[in-house]
């Protein structure tokens, strides 16, 4: 089969960077990374074939540093770049200046990601293609009188969003008049740091609604397709902390209906190669256009898990002309996926931030089980970046399965050195909210306020416990050179006598 480009330069960092370069590797390509100072022994670099230094640790001297990941990508002669989610993927000035460099930018064409990126103009976009959005502004909001004016014709409690934003950036919840001087103030702060960008515009607050996304899939030539629902619910401070597809409140018409929603969507704008279409949904079963992320999404393991196929790859063919190889009524949905996000923060202690040295790690396996992760023992998860260690995925042939096969896997997970949210998901993974599917994105806060099970901290410290000990005893860490913290065995040390008697 032709290799669609020859080097692709991945314009990030972590578990997305490992996962980019697996997929290059697949398709025999060779893939290059960049790094920071602070990631000169991250995972990523030592997985891929060749690397380049970028710059300091912040993110705005590096990662988000156009000419110097286009100053790599010249001086390795890559023919591709591939920016994963997040820094740069959703910044048209870099896919122009990629495009301007005769440097083809795996994702959609400027012009697409300019209408699409900016929340106010793919509502204007929206509203003229017939596609249902949350009622608010189609524009910025010019002053805070501008911004009073416009609640008041929604009334309270409103969203105030950054117009360039995601991740949940730029974003806060009002509930009143009071609120909202402060809220309009903060919300442009937090949008001009993140995004260069501080426009902000306003939108009528639905409380506590599902929030689902649908993933499509958009040639050069014309083509798209959906490729089924994500149930991205629950969340913590508007970003996602689990998701799992399909959600367990959309019935195949439903599912038709926002699919074809979202082909709509991109087609209007224009897009080509992976995006997502995110929808607010009532429990009417009536949904409404959020915004469109015009990039791959942290959370693309689940579709790939239930659809067989891989979104990475056909990223890279359809950025190289290739067409779909399928159609729509080609795409099935075969069994539950779901995908949990693990952080280097203590959800036991409000979330407070754990960067440092990972002095032991047992990643979980087995069927059903994908492990996308950006770390190793040893390494040190720097303060500078999102602290997101890994995702966890779990496959099963029904909800219960995956839930079932998670729960085993979560178990099996130790990461020492560092406090992760792992305890999270094993309170989330039994409770009976989320068993019965009954989530939205209010869930996590609700959950927040019943007390913890007791016990769970004392046997996260013997899961720790017992995790060390077995990496200490384990002879194949002998062979991979790895320091031994623990004294050979009694019947291994009268081996090595007889041995030294008899050579």
């Amino acid at each position: 089969m032709r290799k669609p480009f020859k080097k692709i330069l991945i314009a990030n960092r972590g578990e997305i960077a490992v996962r980019l370069i697996r997929a290059c590797h697949e398709l025999g390509i060779t893939a290059a990374a960049v790094y920071s100072d602070a990631d000169r022994t991250s995972l990523h670099v030592l997985k891929a074939d060749e690397a380049y230094a970028i710059g300091p640790a912040p993110a705005a001297e590096s990662y988000l540093n156009i000419e110097r990941i286009l100053d790599a990508a010249k001086r390795c002669g890559a023919d591709a770049i591939h920016p994963g989610y997040g820094f740069l993927s959703e910044n048209a000035a870099f896919a122009q200046a990629c495009r301007d460099a005769g440097i083809k930018f795996i994702g959609p064409s400027p012009e697409s990601m300019e209408l699409m990126g900016s929340k106010t103009r793919a509502r204007q976009q929206m509203e003229k293609a017939g596609v249902p959005f949350v009622p608010g502004s189609s524009s910025g909001l010019e002053s805070l009188e501008a911004a009073r004016e416009t609640a008041s014709k929604f009334d309270y409690p409103v969203m105030l969003k950054a117009a360039a934003g995601g991740g949940g950036k730029g974003m806060r919840f009002v509930a009143n008049e009071s609120e909202l001087a402060s809220s309009l103030e903060a919300a442009r702060s937090e949008a001009r740091r993140a995004f260069g960008d501080d426009e902000v515009y306003l939108e009528k607050a639905i409380t506590d609604p599902r929030h689902i996304e649908m993933q499509i899939l958009a040639d050069e030539h014309g083509n798209c397709v959906y490729l089924g629902e994500r149930e991205c619910s629950i969340q913590r401070r508007h970003q996602k902390v689990l998701e799992e597809s399909p959600s367990p409140a959309v019935t195949p018409e439903v599912r038709r209906r926002m699919g074809e929603t979202a082909v709509r969507a991109a087609k209007a704008a224009g897009y080509t190669n992976a995006g997502t279409i995110e929808f607010l949904a009532d429990p009417k079963g009536d949904f409404y256009f959020l915004e469109m992320n015009t990039r791959l999404q942290v959370e693309h393991p689940v579709t790939e898990f239930v659809t067989g196929l891989d979104l990475v790859h056909l990223q890279i063919r359809i950025a190289a002309g290739e067409k779909l190889p399928f159609t729509q009524e080609s795409v099935q949905l075969r069994g539950h996926a779901i995908e949990c996000r693990v952080y280097a923060e203590d959800s036991e202690n409000n979330f407070f931030p754990s960067p440092g040295p990972i002095s032991s790690l047992t990643e979980p396996a087995g069927p059903g089980i994908r492990l996308d992760s950006g770390i190793y023992q040893g390494w040190n998860v720097p303060v500078e970046y999102d602290p997101l260690l890994s995702k966890l995925i779990s496959y099963g042939r029904d909800r219960s399965e995956a839930i079932a096969r998670m729960q085993r896997a979560i178990g099996e997970y130790v990461v020492g050195g560092v406090k992760t949210n792992l305890p999270l998901f094993r309170r989330i993974l039994t409770d009976p909210e989320f068993l019965a599917g009954k989530t939205d994105t209010g869930y996590l806060a609700r959950l927040s306020l019943q007390p913890a099970p007791a016990g769970s901290e004392r046997e996260a410290e013997i899961a720790i416990i017992a995790a060390a000990i077995s990496w200490a005893i384990d002879p194949a860490n002998e062979k991979r050179g790895r320091a031994r913290t623990a004294a050979p065995s009694a019947w291994k040390q009268a081996a090595r006598s007889e041995a030294m008697e008899t050579g």
